[in-house]
């Protein structure tokens, strides 16, 4: 078998060794700009330039499915629906997908999480993303790499564990979950909010901006640091009890990454987040510090 197939990426790559991967027809680049105010600058951006090769998913429209006004702002996709897409984009097993964003892996983290949900491995998301794409003066062009339509051998179950608003509704206040919330301190503390139409955060949540994953260049922080402060977070409790959530489920899968780029594996995304707890005003919230 030819070497580059054993070599797999999982968690992060670097924009050096994208650089040198970029004719080899086992890796494919995925590019998921985004703006949440702007929804179709994702797609201008990509198709005024992007890293050769690369095709474009759009967070709305390939990683969601439909709103109902009480399913949150990005739900995740009918499992099949999602494998389906997958193949006909030409990924098989034994590519290895690497994703990108502009925005610290904000949005590149969603369809790492989503491709590893169906048992797809060899995925990382580029470390620094565009920015350091561009900083690092590597190519850029306009070209798509193209690959016949198959059909993705998926996993029969979702390989990432999830939680249902029923689920957290049911166990909170038990102790049964520690729920990591990855928005900012000020949405967290219900300060501010311009996405959702109630402030606050789920009654017991601690507060862990995702942003505090990467150093001031926008690259992840290293693994050893990154188990530290997780490490500290989660106070004895295994991976398997933490159920990470945001606004909507994205940025939720920046904290995921990151402990399991520090080898703490194991623990859930609630897909709905915020936006969907705060869709039935029945539903308790919290505002201010932590607990």
């Amino acid at each position: 078998m030819n070497a580059v197939i054993h070599e797999s990426f999982a968690h992060l790559v670097s924009t050096r060794t994208l650089a040198e991967h970029l004719d080899d027809p086992s890796w494919r680049v995925i590019d998921c700009r985004h703006d949440l105010s702007d929804p179709a600058l994702g797609r201008r951006a990509w198709m005024e330039a992007h890293i050769p090769g690369a095709i474009f998913w759009h967070l709305d429209e390939d990683l969601s499915s439909p709103r109902t006004g009480t399913n949150g702002r990005h739900p995740l996709p009918p499992y099949g629906d999602f494998v389906r897409f997958v193949g006909a984009c030409g990924l098989t097993p034994e590519t290895q997908v690497v994703v990108y964003d502009d925005d610290g892996g904000m949005f590149a983290a969603r369809a790492w999480w989503m491709l590893r949900w169906i048992g797809h491995r060899r995925v990382a998301v580029l470390d620094g993303g565009w920015n350091a794409w561009r900083s690092d003066n590597l190519p850029f062009d306009r070209s798509v790499r193209q690959a016949g339509p198959c059909i993705y051998p998926a996993a029969p179950e979702p390989c990432m564990p999830t939680v249902t608003t029923e689920e957290l509704l049911a166990q909170l206040g038990s102790g049964r979950f520690l729920i990591v919330d990855a928005r900012s301190p000020d949405r967290y503390r219900g300060e501010n909010e311009a996405l959702d139409p109630v402030a606050g955060h789920i009654p017991g949540a601690v507060n862990r901006f995702y942003r505090l994953n990467l150093d001031e260049h926008g690259r992840f922080r290293p693994p050893e640091v990154l188990r530290a402060e997780f490490a500290a977070l989660l106070a004895g409790r295994d991976p398997s009890e933490v159920v990470h959530q945001c606004g909507s489920g994205v940025t939720a899968c920046h904290n995921l990454l990151a402990m399991e780029s520090a080898g703490l594996c194991g623990s859930r995304l609630y897909p709905g987040s915020w936006s969907e707890w705060c869709a039935d005003a029945r539903r308790p919230v919290a505002t201010g510090p932590e607990p």
